[in-house]
This record gives C-alpha cells, structure tokens and sequence, in this order.
C-alpha cells in the first residue's frame, strides 16, 4: 500500500461542486451494502476464494456476491485471478486502489463500534 496514486488510477467523475464531490464518489464506491464489508474482509482476510468470501460475508447471497465482485473489479477495486490447480478456483485481492481505501474502511469500523448498539427490540434493526 506503499506509493502514491497516479492520474492513470484516478477515477474520471464529473461533478458540479468541488466541496461535495470527493464525497459522493467515494459513497459511490463503498455505499452500497455489501461493497464495504467485502473490501473489509480482503484487507483483514487477503486474497480469497468466492467460497471464503461467501463464509465470511454473512447474509449475502451468492448471486448478490458475484455482482458486488463484479462491480468492484469493474471499479479497480478487486482483481480476479484464475488460480490453475485442481479444481480451478477464483481468488479475489485488493488492488492498490482498493488497499488505498484501508483508513476509510477502518474510519467506518472504528465509527461503529463506538455508536452502534443492540437494539432493545431485537426485530428492530437501522439496515
């Protein structure tokens, strides 16, 4: 994660307003639900399998899974590599734009742990 990014690994977004912008497109990439918590798992796990990442991502179906993997890939976030053994599996890992999104990641962890509680109804939920 060492390095700095270059004009080639930013992202081209237009935007209107320079104090807002930067925002927006970072809740672009980690605001859909399940985008952050994979881009967690990779950093806290490294490179894994769809099965590991399934395990680890509770609740997440696999069709939804192979979309956010998708998404995230088509992003610059995640690469796929095909790993040759027997069976031939898929292996997913952070790119350096995706490693770059760490503090952001752990800012979210960190902002949680400090502000969310159990639900004194327990069928009651934020999500």
């Amino acid at each position: 994660m060492t390095g700095s990014t270059d004009d080639r690994e930013k992202l081209q977004v237009w935007c209107a307003g320079e104090d807002w912008c930067p925002v927006t497109t970072t809740a672009l990439l980690v605001g859909k639900k399940w985008h952050p918590v994979v881009i967690h798992r990779l950093l806290d796990e490294g490179p894994s399998g769809f099965s590991e990442l399934e395990d680890s991502v509770d609740g997440v179906s696999s069709k939804v899974l192979s979309e956010v993997l998708d998404d995230l890939e088509s992003k610059r976030l995640i690469d796929r590599e095909i790993v040759s053994e027997k069976p031939v599996r898929t292996e997913y890992s952070l790119t350096d734009h995706g490693e770059s999104l760490e503090p952001v990641i752990s800012a979210m962890r960190d902002w949680g742990k400090r502000h969310i509680t159990e639900p004194e109804d327990p069928g009651v939920s934020l999500v």
